[in-house]
C-alpha cells in the first residue's frame, strides 16, 4: 500500500508537470502578445467618425517600408498645414487707450512739448485715454482709437489747417502699451510682451521673451485665442520650413512654451536596460529607443515580436515590427516613435518555458521529498 501511495503521488505531480507545460504560455508570470498579434486583446478608448469616444479592439499594423513612405507623407502635409487660427493680416500699427504719441509741429513750439535731459519722450507725451481720445490744442477732443499713426497724422493737418497755413507736423508713438500678448512656460523672461510697429509674430515674441530655455518644447507651443486653444509647431517651421506655423498674434493671445519632460518613450520587455526615455525634440526612432535600452536580451527576447503601442485618443495604433532578420532593423531606424509611445519587446517561446519550470520547481521538490518522508507513527503496522 505503501508503495502504491508512493506511486500515486508522483504520478499526480507528473500529470501537473504535463499539464502546466502544455499550458506554459498562460501561465508564465510576465506579459505576453499571443492575444495581440492581429488585433489588440483589450479595447482601447478610439474616437469614431461622429466625434464620440468609444471602446474599441484596433488592429495591428506591420512596420514595412510602405508605411513608413505613407507616414512621412501625412507627416509632411500636417507640418504644412495651417495652424487654422483667423490671424489678421500684416499692417500698421492701430493706436488704441493706454498708448502715448508725440506730435512735433514745426515753427510751432508753443505745440510740441519737447522732451528733454529730465523728461523722456513718453513722459512729455500725449495719452491716449481709455475712452480712446486726445486733446490737442486748436483740435480739441480726437477721437484716435484704431487709427494708424499715418491717419492721425492726416487728421491733425486736416484740423489744424484752419489755424496755421502750411502745417507741417509728424506724430510718433512713445510708448505702446494699448495691446500685449503674454508669454509663459519655457523662457528664458516670461511675463507680458507688449505689440509695437513690428509685427508680432510667434517666433517675435519668443524672441523678446528671451528665447527658449534648454527644456522647452518646440513642437507642442499652445497658443490661446479667444477662448480656444490652438497647437503650434516651430519646430517645423525651423527644420522644414512650415511658415503657416508663424502666426501673427494679437491683443490680448496667451502663448504657452511646455517643458518636454512628456515627451518620453516607454522600452519594455525583454531588453537591458527598461525604462522611459527622453525624446530630444520630439526626435527618437525605433531603433534609437532600443539602443537607449541597451539592445535586446539575447538569451530570452524574440526578436519576431517587437510591438510599438500608441494611445493617442484621437487616432491609437499598435505596431509590429518582425526583427528575425537583422536588415529588419533599418525599418526601425526609419521609424519615428512619437511621444508616450510604447516599446515591448515579448519573450522568446523557450524563455517562457523555462519560466514555467523555474516557477513549478520548488514545488515539485518539495512534494518529491514529503512522499519519501517515514513516518513514525505508521511504523510497524503491518503492510
Amino acid at each position: 500500500m505503501k508503495i502504491n501511495h508512493l506511486l500515486g503521488v508522483r504520478l499526480a505531480i507528473l500529470v501537473v508537470v504535463v499539464a502546466t507545460g502544455l499550458q506554459g504560455c498562460a501561465m508564465v508570470p510576465g506579459q505576453d502578445t499571443y492575444g495581440m498579434r492581429d488585433r489588440s486583446s483589450v479595447e482601447v478608448p478610439v474616437k469614431s467618425a461622429s466625434g464620440e469616444t468609444v471602446p474599441e479592439n484596433i488592429d495591428v499594423q506591420e512596420i514595412t517600408a510602405d508605411l513608413i513612405i505613407r507616414q512621412a507623407r501625412e507627416r509632411d502635409a500636417f507640418s504644412r498645414a495651417s495652424v487654422g487660427i483667423a490671424a489678421p493680416a500684416y499692417g500698421d500699427y492701430l493706436l488704441g487707450p493706454g498708448d502715448i504719441i508725440n506730435v512735433i509741429v514745426w515753427d510751432h513750439p508753443e505745440l510740441t512739448i519737447p522732451a528733454g535731459e529730465f523728461r523722456s519722450a513718453e513722459a512729455s507725451g500725449t495719452l491716449v485715454g481709455e475712452d480712446g481720445n486726445i486733446f490737442f490744442p486748436y483740435v480739441g477732443v480726437l477721437h484716435v482709437d484704431g487709427l494708424t499713426v499715418s491717419q492721425l497724422r492726416q487728421e491733425l493737418i486736416t484740423k489744424l489747417s484752419r489755424w496755421i497755413e502750411n502745417v507741417q507736423l509728424d506724430v510718433r508713438v512713445a510708448a505702446y502699451r494699448s495691446k500685449r500678448v503674454y508669454v509663459v512656460g519655457e523662457v528664458n523672461k516670461p511675463g507680458l510682451q507688449p505689440i509695437n510697429d513690428i509685427p508680432m509674430t510667434v517666433i517675435e515674441a519668443v524672441n523678446r521673451a528671451g528665447g527658449f530655455t534648454v527644456e522647452a518644447d518646440h513642437a507642442n507651443i499652445t497658443l490661446t485665442r479667444d477662448g480656444t486653444t490652438y497647437r503650434v509647431d516651430l519646430q517645423a517651421l525651423y527644420e522644414e520650413g512650415a511658415v503657416s506655423q508663424n502666426v501673427l498674434l494679437r491683443h490680448g493671445d496667451v502663448l504657452n512654451i511646455p517643458d518636454r519632460q512628456l515627451n518620453k518613450v516607454f522600452v519594455l520587455g525583454e531588453v537591458r536596460e527598461p525604462g522611459s526615455f527622453v525624446m530630444n525634440k520630439r526626435r527618437k526612432t525605433l531603433a534609437e529607443a532600443l539602443g537607449d535600452a541597451a539592445d535586446l536580451e539575447k538569451v530570452t527576447s524574440n526578436p519576431n515580436q517587437i510591438f510599438v503601442m500608441r494611445g493617442s485618443t484621437e487616432k491609437p495604433a499598435i505596431y509590429h515590427l518582425n526583427a528575425g532578420s537583422p536588415d529588419a532593423l533599418i525599418l526601425a531606424e526609419q521609424f519615428p516613435l512619437q511621444p508616450r509611445d510604447i516599446v515591448f519587446v515579448d519573450a522568446a517561446d523557450i524563455a517562457r518555458w523555462n519560466r514555467v519550470i523555474t516557477n513549478i520547481l520548488p514545488t515539485f521538490t518539495l512534494l518529491n521529498q514529503a512522499s519519501r518522508v517515514d513516518f513514525p507513527l505508521f511504523q510497524g503496522t503491518g503492510n
